[in-house]
Order: C-alpha cells, then sequence, then structure tokens
C-alpha cells in the first residue's frame, strides 16, 4: 500500500476517534493543512463517509441487539410496585411513546415504498 493511502486510512480512524480536525490530525502525523486537504478530495470524503456509516451502522447492530432487554426492563419497573410511582409514569410514558414511534415510522415508510411504487409504474429501470 503506497505510503499517502497509509496515512490516509490512520487520518480517517483519527478523525472518526478524535473530537477535532487538529486532534485527529496530531493522532495520524499529519498537518492540518494536508488533512483539510485531504477532506477537499472527493475520494478522500467517501472513504470518510463510508467509514463513518460503518460505525453507525455497528452501533445501530449493538443497539438492536439490546432491544428485548431495554423493554424487559420498562415492564419490570412499570410492574415493580415498589419503585416509585414517578419511576414507573416514566417507564410507562417512554414504553408508549416508543410504541407509537414505532408504529408512526412503518406507516411512513409504507407510504414510502406505495410512492415508489407509483413513481416507476410504467418506467423501465435500467441498472
Amino acid at each position: 500500500m503506497p505510503k499517502k493511502e497509509h496515512r490516509q486510512e490512520q487520518a480517517i480512524a483519527a478523525l472518526i476517534n478524535s473530537g477535532s480536525i487538529s486532534e485527529a490530525a496530531e493522532q495520524a502525523g499529519v498537518g492540518e493543512r494536508t488533512l483539510f486537504s485531504w477532506l477537499s478530495e472527493p475520494e478522500f470524503k467517501e472513504q470518510y463517509r463510508q467509514a463513518r456509516r460503518e460505525v453507525v451502522s455497528q452501533a445501530m447492530a449493538n443497539l438492536q441487539q439490546v432491544c428485548s432487554l431495554a423493554v424487559n426492563t420498562l415492564a419490570d419497573i412499570m410492574k415493580d410496585s415498589e419503585a416509585s410511582p414517578s419511576s414507573r409514569v416514566t417507564a410507562a410514558k417512554a414504553a408508549l411513546e416508543l410504541a407509537i414511534r414505532s408504529v408512526e415510522t412503518e406507516d411512513i415508510l409504507h407510504r414510502l415504498e406505495q410512492l415508489e411504487e407509483t413513481t416507476n409504474n410504467g418506467h423501465s429501470k435500467t441498472y
């Protein structure tokens, strides 16, 4: 792998793991100007965007793994007669809000699918 590509990979990792451009540049061992220059290059920007998407995708997968536990925790708090009334109300409110948001999201996705189907009817797709 050429030296520049390796340094750019290090810079992308540093950008993801740091709080600022200057910190990322320092972590990657490049100057801030170099990093800003790379960020203006379409190929580097795309690689950085893909890396960020992968981080978010992994985080979403981790969240999905604990969803059942979260729901069970809310249910346990709601049913716990020794929990404070405010805790029980907060858990119940959270469960209801999440359920409503879930239904709304499903409805939006369904409507979007219908819209895409309507838009694509009669139009040939080329891939």
